[in-house]
């Protein structure tokens, strides 16, 4: 029950994830609840990561491996997570096969959110304004959607190929998409085997 959400920022990961993750008993891995996490905690760590978030730019492959594999390392992932933010790059892809690989694991599907332009940026200067998060600025949200496009969109393709992919239309009320994402996934033998 090993899985990971993709879309682009402000498709609705996050919600999603936990959604998906309570339905099937399994942690919610969220990159930027990790990153987050460590800024606000002051830690070495985080003062690295601030200066990339606030600049829009992606945290450094080496820092969010070691905090994907540490995080998947604990007793309540042993199970299975739901990935939330990672891999963004194809580098990253590679890392997260090689870890799992280790652990005598491999994904067992990769759900993509998508979501028109517009509503993207309205969502995620709505968020800014509710979640008073100064990392969400017009031009810090346009950086995010351009590196999207430029380094995570082709994982697409990349799960694509391994028969992995599963795409849900991210528009529309939370609860409509979570049925959606859990219509779906109850569909993929490793998910169906634990539900009811």
């Amino acid at each position: 029950m090993r899985s990971l959400l993709m879309g682009p920022p402000g498709a609705g990961k996050g919600n999603q994830a936990q959604r998906v993750a309570g339905r099937f008993g399994i942690p919610a891995v969220s990159t930027g609840e990790l990153f987050r996490s460590h800024v606000a905690q002051g830690t070495a760590l985080g003062l690295q990561i601030r200066g990339c978030l606030d600049a829009g730019e992606y945290v450094p492959d080496d820092l969010t491996n070691r905090m994907v594999r540490d995080r998947t390392a604990e007793t309540d992932a042993a199970s299975g997570f739901v990935l939330d933010g990672y891999p963004r790059t194809l580098a990253q892809v590679d890392k997260l096969d090689a870890m799992l690989t280790a652990r005598g694991h491999a994904l067992d599907a990769v759900v993509v959110l998508t979501v028109d332009h517009d509503e993207l940026v309205g969502r995620l200067l709505q968020r800014a304004q509710i979640e008073s998060r100064v990392d969400d600025t017009v031009d810090v949200i346009r950086r995010r959607q351009e590196l999207y496009l430029e380094q995570t969109r082709p994982l697409v393709e990349v799960y694509r190929a391994r028969a992995l992919l599963v795409e849900i239309d991210g528009t529309g009320e939370v609860d409509k998409v979570t049925k959606r994402v859990i219509e779906a996934l109850d569909r993929v033998p490793a998910f169906t085997s634990v539900v009811d």
